[in-house]
């Protein structure tokens, strides 16, 4: 089985049940994508073909969202707070993230990168943010003052967006879509969440265990997303976690380990896991997600 963690890296495991004989051959590429490790392994005879056009997709992607790259579209739009003629897919992930934020109460906020960069930068040089800082840093945040339409995308003054919380998942959904229209239909994609189109090879569905002790389920045609609030540290000694509560400007409580939610879409997933990591109940988390019939809460421990 597979050992699910809040993993940064692009696994994408696929074979065609379209031709069984001339699939053997497992294909593997390692690199790096969306700024960490990753790696695709693929069964199937145009295997180095599409593995080609999937890394070119992510590429596309990374233009769009990444935080890394100096002349992203993000990051562009983060340095000038206006962007004429947004991209297709950036629109679409704003759209999905304004309902998140919505269905949890305003916890799923990509307005927190100012906040997010003040905890980088102080304890880049071993301190802690002051609570005057913190304050500063959340009066450039705020979902409601960012304005978007197919015309452009604008933000208030000072503000700035990270999608680091929803954008793996996007990418794998539109990875997925990609191998869909190569005739894929035999899929699991991992890009720290994972998208599982169709069963495995064998026809049973992809094995999933979860950390923390969370139990195992089985998925297929459906996507997981995993959040655990200590994941990714800001501090040397791990305790102070990278998802952050746009109310309070403070690291998710660690009353979790972890939390998965499944859904027909990576990035829904994606979102409301990252989102039920700021949520202090169960029931709380139940709530959210079910704003959206299709979603599930798997695990929260």
């Amino acid at each position: 089985m597979a050992m699910l963690t809040r993993r940064r890296f692009l696994a994408i495991c696929a074979a065609s049940v379209a031709l069984p004989a001339r699939a053997g051959t497992i294909r593997e590429w390692r690199g790096v994508a969306m700024g960490s490790a990753a790696s695709i392994r693929l069964s199937h005879p145009d295997a180095d073909a599409i593995i080609a056009r999937a890394l070119a997709e992510v590429d596309r992607l990374e233009d769009i969202f990444s935080l890394y790259r100096p002349d992203s579209t993000l990051v562009r739009l983060n340095a000038t707070g206006v962007l004429e003629a947004p991209p297709f897919e950036l629109l679409e992930c704003l759209a999905l993230a304004g309902r998140v934020h919505a269905a949890t109460g305003g916890l799923f906020d990509p307005t927190i990168q100012p906040l997010w960069s003040l905890y980088a930068a102080a304890y880049a040089v071993g301190r802690s943010p002051t609570g005057s800082e913190i304050g500063m840093a959340l009066a450039r945040c705020g979902w409601a003052r960012v304005k978007f339409d197919s015309g452009e995308i604008r933000l208030a003054p000072g503000m700035a967006l990270t999608l680091n919380g929803i954008a793996q998942g996007f990418v794998a959904d539109k990875v997925a879509d990609l191998l869909r229209a190569e005739g894929l239909n035999r899929i699991l994609i991992d890009t720290g969440e994972l998208s599982a189109l169709g069963p495995q090879p064998d026809g049973t569905p992809w094995p999933v265990t979860l950390d923390a002790g969370a139990g195992t389920l089985a998925l297929a045609d459906r996507a997981l997303a995993t959040s655990a609030p200590l994941g990714t540290v800001f501090d040397a000694a791990g305790t102070v976690g990278h998802i952050l509560h746009p109310a309070t400007g403070r690291p998710a409580p660690a009353l979790w380990q972890i939390v998965s939610i499944s859904a027909p879409s990576a990035a829904l997933a994606d979102a409301l896991s990252t989102a039920g990591c700021l949520m202090t109940s169960r029931a709380a988390i139940v709530a959210a997600v079910s704003a959206f019939p299709s979603a599930r809460l798997e695990a929260a421990v």
